[in-house]
């Protein structure tokens, strides 16, 4: 626990150092982009639903791994495989989904683990649910995000919802997610929570910043009615996990619930529900298997 928390706060301070890049979109967008393009025909068809688990910023597959163990041990998945993204988006899986594979997971690995442009976040995750796609025929996919890992999923939604063929989103958890932004002070403005911030019942922020009104897009491109969503926060006192604000978590809702199946959230309180350690925390295993699987 003692590494997780060293990570975190490291991350913060290159976070806070080194994301003036978010303020000039226009650079990040101009630079070559690698695209794993569509296969006509996948290599295999499986029927299976896989579950992507996206790691938070300075982190790797490994902390994926004890949620991914807490589900083999409770038997729910026969099959882990890993997807590798380089800096420039290529995938590499490691492993194979087998024909006999029961909820098959992906552990998704980042090697710039610090991204600060949100959009080549959307499209490494696009290109690892594309290449699962080509090698497996997927229809459907599950997504789990930790921290910074939400921002994949919410940018790879907001990048490919107006293609019918990619795979459907099936369900959808956050854990510790900062949809409205991280309060410090130090961050560019485009990423950096609003003074005061709080949320209503709808989960609406009384102010946002301008990634959040990006993200806004959701609340019609967002999948009708197809997509279950588990919102897991943290607080450990203060209405805070220790990193990420509950109101900027609770964000989440006013972003998907208009268009989600189902919302729902689950409140994870204690020293335990620190942010780094939600990942490592037995409750939170518990509502991901039973939501992911047991449903």
């Amino acid at each position: 626990m003692k590494n997780k928390l060293v990570s975190l706060l490291a991350f913060l301070v290159i976070f806070l150092t080194g994301c003036t890049n978010q303020d000039k979109p226009n650079q990040a967008d101009a630079a070559p982009k690698y695209y794993v393009e569509r296969r006509q025909t996948p290599k295999t068809s499986l029927n299976v639903i896989p579950t992507l688990f996206f790691h938070g910023g300075l982190s790797n597959y490994k902390s994926e791994e004890n949620m991914v163990k807490a589900a083999q041990k409770a038997g729910v998945t026969n099959s882990v495989i890993r997807a590798d993204v380089d800096a420039n988006g290529k995938v590499k899986l490691i492993g194979a989904i087998s024909k006999n594979a029961v909820n098959p997971i992906v552990e998704v690995n980042y090697s710039n683990n610090v991204q600060l442009n949100f959009k080549e976040h959307g499209r490494y995750a696009r290109n690892v649910v594309q290449t699962l796609q080509n090698e497996y025929g997927i229809k459907k996919i599950n997504m789990v995000g930790h921290s910074l890992g939400n921002i994949s999923i919410m940018y790879y939604l907001l990048q490919t919802a107006h293609d019918p063929e990619m795979p459907k989103l099936n369900k959808q958890i956050s854990i510790g997610g900062h949809f409205d932004g991280l309060d410090f002070k130090q961050l560019p403005i485009a990423i950096r929570q609003p003074a005061n911030l709080h949320v209503n019942r709808e989960g609406k922020p009384n102010k946002t910043n301008s990634t959040y009104r990006e993200m806004m897009k959701l609340r019609t491109l967002y999948p009708n009615k197809q997509t279950d969503i588990l919102n897991i926060i943290g607080n450990i006192g203060g209405n805070s996990d220790g990193i990420v604000k509950n109101a900027s978590s609770l964000s989440l809702e006013y972003l998907v619930a208009p268009m989600a199946k189902t919302y729902q959230v689950v409140k994870i309180v204690g020293k335990n529900a620190e942010h780094g350690q939600l990942t490592y925390n037995k409750q939170v295993e518990r509502s991901i298997i039973n939501f992911l699987w047991l449903q």
